[in-house]
């Protein structure tokens, strides 16, 4: 007779790429398929089988998370430009230029979305982790951001109909062309943004100068990859610059210049800041939330975190910049948005500006809303949302579905937990600062993941936070908030591998919160308890001091802590489960 525990539901596992998809394998043999009797809906999500089956295999990983339910994923490669023509060279029989977007873009979004999921991060409640606080105070670090355009200048309201808005774009010709189109409903958040790119070029100008002049390290962050045609825009002319007149400059004097996406950018200055900088954060939206945050670190510093922290991304409508429209525009000429038949606004652009149209839907945000008064209410979190509403009507949407929820929930003699609403620069000087015993930060796509990487590199490590996706209708996809750690692979592979390092807590604590969700649907009390057994003994091995690389010198003892590689810390937790 078997002593594994019988699981009925099936449960979706998404492969990845590199390290992760190493680690990943190794945690599935040693605490699922060894222990468990359950069958496993395997989906190859890797870079290479995305390009191969055309971006398939996303939609086949969507739709078998809304048939079972439940799932782990597994962190991806979204490939650049040379790791693209690598593997079209591999596969010679694939047309480079008929592949869908979902076959290279990341597949992320498009789950999310498909599954209409929102995100919540949170810490690992490790008993004795303890970040070394990096010093702050008087710390000689400059923002720059630009005073125009974007977000700052936006045109954004409520649609009055519902309806289809237009994107129209009137050029030399005199016909407007039609750039974009969505649906919409009453009541939903619209927003345009452009960016005069003779003032990004400016812009850069001046930004280069000043750390010429003032001898700084440079540091520039946007979010290029998920923005290409507005943010990637911009980084393209801003690094031209930078190569054209100012490299050479900038090495003589012996400074450095770095360029990372703005979340994983945010994250490693706030935690490890450089002694003398200056940090361009070109999107003004973003750049005014991190300049107060650096100016209030600058004079208080960061305290001791005492606090789990714990972020909700709203993502499920597919809303703010990352399911926007975005392109340079093609030459001079006017835009107009028009919306169910009537022009609501129009301005002018010229060739290479940067356009932006972004919406949200207002029933997806009134559920995520919904979400996260749910989730405060059933883990005794206060809640600090972050909101533009006094002159952003875009977000005052969010303010109208807080107050909606609340009357609905009072209704329903279910008192929402405690929250208030401030700036979104405020919130995130907050959650830094002056964190709360038990928080939850509510924010909107780009917000949420500058905001949720800083809190995890302050807490330690990326592998030290959960992610939980969940959707409306009950669908729940666990993942690692790390990425496939390129690095680590390459060292793996060069010593045939032998050099194994890598952290996998955050993907053993993802494989238990799925088998603990699937044990609570089927009342499996075994499944239930191995599962909150498993995450017992991950929490108890980094207790007794057992721990990989990256957490050398993070806990309360670091004479007591032994070192081990991906496989030792492996084992180290088999061990500590119950028998």
């Amino acid at each position: 007779m078997s002593s594994k525990i019988n699981v009925s539901a099936p449960l979706v596992i998404l492969h990845g790429d590199e390290m992760a998809q190493v680690a990943f394998e190794r945690i599935l043999e040693t605490f699922v398929t060894s222990r468990l009797d359950v069958d496993l809906v395997e989906i190859d999500l890797t870079a290479e089988n995305r390009l191969v089956t055309n971006g398939q295999v996303v939609i086949d990983a969507i739709e078998a998370l809304k048939q079972y339910g439940v799932g782990v994923k597994n962190a991806g490669m979204t490939v650049n430009r040379t790791q693209l023509g690598e593997l079209l060279a591999k596969h010679p029989e694939l047309d480079g230029t008929t592949l869908h977007p979902l076959a290279t873009k990341s597949p992320n979004g498009a789950i999310r979305k498909g599954i209409g999921g929102n995100i919540t991060r949170e810490d690992i409640q490790f008993r004795n982790l303890e970040f070394n606080t990096p010093e702050w105070i008087g710390r000689d670090i400059e923002v720059e951001t630009m005073d125009v355009g974007g977000i700052k200048d936006s045109f954004n309201e409520l649609s009055s109909a519902t309806g289809i808005v237009k994107l129209l774009f009137v050029g030399e010709s005199g016909d407007p062309m039609e750039l974009h189109r969505r649906e919409v409903k009453k009541g939903d958040p619209w927003l345009l943004a452009t960016n005069d790119i003779d003032q990004v070029k400016a812009w850069a100008h001046r930004f280069f100068q000043r750390a010429i002049d003032e001898k700084r390290d440079i540091y520039l962050g946007l979010k290029d990859t998920v923005i290409a045609g507005y943010d990637g825009v911009m980084r393209a002319a801003i690094e031209d610059i930078y190569r054209d007149h100012y490299q050479a400059q900038v090495e003589a004097l012996g400074l450095a210049y770095h360029y990372e996406l703005i979340d994983a950018q945010a994250a490693r200055l706030v935690a490890n800041p450089p002694e003398r900088a200056l940090w361009g954060v070109p999107d003004n939206n973003t750049g005014r939330k991190l300049y107060k945050l650096v100016e209030e670190l600058k004079i208080h510093g960061i305290p001791k975190r005492k606090a789990h922290v714990s972020l909700s991304r709203m993502s499920a409508g597919g809303g703010d910049q990352y399911g926007s429209y975005n392109a340079p525009a093609l030459e001079d000429g006017i835009l107009k948005v028009v919306v169910d038949g009537e022009e609501k606004h129009a301005r002018h652009v010229k060739q290479g500006d940067p356009i932006l149209l972004m919406s949200n839907d207002h029933q997806a945000i009134k559920d995520w809303v919904t979400q996260v008064f749910r989730d405060a209410s059933r883990k005794d979190k206060e809640v600090y949302f972050g909101l533009k509403r006094e002159y952003m009507e875009y977000d005052d949407v969010f303010s109208t579905a807080i107050t909606d929820v609340r009357r609905e929930l009072a209704k329903a003699d279910t008192p929402p937990p405690s929250f208030m609403i401030m700036r979104p620069s405020r919130q995130l000087i907050k959650m830094i600062t002056d964190p709360p015993r038990n928080a939850l930060y509510p924010a909107q796509n780009l917000d949420g993941d500058i905001f949720s990487d800083i809190s995890a590199a302050l807490g330690g490590s990326l592998a030290t936070a959960s992610s939980i996706i969940e959707s409306k209708n009950g669908t729940m996809l666990f993942e690692a908030p790390h990425g496939t750690a390129h690095d680590l692979y390459l060292n793996y592979l060069e010593s045939d591998g032998r050099q194994a390092h890598f952290n996998s807590s955050a993907l053993i604590f993802a494989v238990a919160n799925a088998l603990e969700t699937l044990g609570e649907r089927d009342a499996n009390a075994a499944l239930v308890d191995y599962a909150t057994g498993l995450k017992a003994a991950l929490i108890d091995t980094v207790a007794d001091g057992v721990i990989t690389g990256d957490l050398k010198g993070k806990t309360t003892d670091p004479a007591a802590e032994t070192l081990v590689d991906m496989q030792g810390f492996l084992d180290a937790v088999a061990e500590r489960l119950p028998a």
